[in-house]
């Protein structure tokens, strides 16, 4: 079985496992993740992230705050005279931009690691792959962050920027490939309409499984093979 979730957000790692236990989720069924583990609450995601990187059938997708993460990756370097004075406005204003989209739980949490395990997860992060196409259940899937800005049905998906991956902001009237089903995140569902607050949104041809875990609401784990989604319940997910 082939399992999705997205947006995490800081989400505590044991609840992320209690939420794999509930969906029977064992060593031959494959997890991925569509970025966006770290930042905004708790210890910023930096134990589901040490805990991805060591798992044989989980893969994390990039998502933009993983990127904004590498982009000030100079955070976490030996401090030199040199390397302050290399320091630039741009390093600056990259900063400023993760620290605004909730950076700061998650430096704080590096802050605290050796720097071997610092560069070891930096280093997980720059192999994370943007978007993967999995078949599960008899029907093909592209996984992907954030979605496919500017999208062309005879557009290759090499040809997309990582920008395009990483900060597509979709209408719910878009459409995708109509023979592979999209799933990403990045988007809160809430965001397309308040109806869709806290639950997983499907349209003809995407599926957006970002469901607010960044901003409370509990994070959905799709099953790709029948569509079946888990949800923890308030007292599980209390850890009670």
């Amino acid at each position: 079985m082939v399992y999705a979730i997205s947006d995490l957000h800081g989400y505590p790692l044991a609840q992320l496992q209690a939420l794999l236990r509930l969906a029977r989720f064992g060593q031959d069924d494959f997890l991925y993740v569509l970025g966006d583990v770290i930042d905004r609450s708790g210890d910023g995601g930096v134990g589901v992230l040490r805990w991805l990187s060591v798992q044989p059938n989980a893969q994390l997708l990039l998502g933009n705050h993983e990127a904004m993460l590498l982009a000030c990756s100079f955070l976490f370097e030996e401090v030199t005279a040199d390397s302050l004075a290399a320091l630039t406005a741009e390093h600056m204003a990259v900063l400023d931009t993760w620290r605004e989209n909730g950076g700061d739980v998650t430096i704080r949490a590096l802050q605290r690691l050796d720097r071997e395990t610092i560069a070891d997860l930096l280093d997980y992060l720059r192999d994370a792959p943007l978007y993967d196409l999995v078949t599960a259940g008899g029907r093909d899937f592209l996984l992907v962050h954030a979605g496919l800005e500017h999208f062309r049905p005879d557009r290759r998906l090499s040809d997309y920027s990582s920008d395009e991956l990483l900060w597509a902001w979709p209408a719910l009237t878009d459409r995708y490939f109509d023979d592979i089903r999209t799933v990403f995140g990045h988007t809160p569902t809430g965001s397309f309409d308040p109806a869709f607050e806290g639950r997983v949104l499907h349209t003809d041809t995407w599926t957006c499984i970002d469901c607010g875990a960044g901003h409370g609401n509990e994070p959905v784990l799709l099953r790709l093979d029948d569509m079946a989604e888990f949800r923890l319940e308030k007292g599980e997910a209390d850890g009670k």
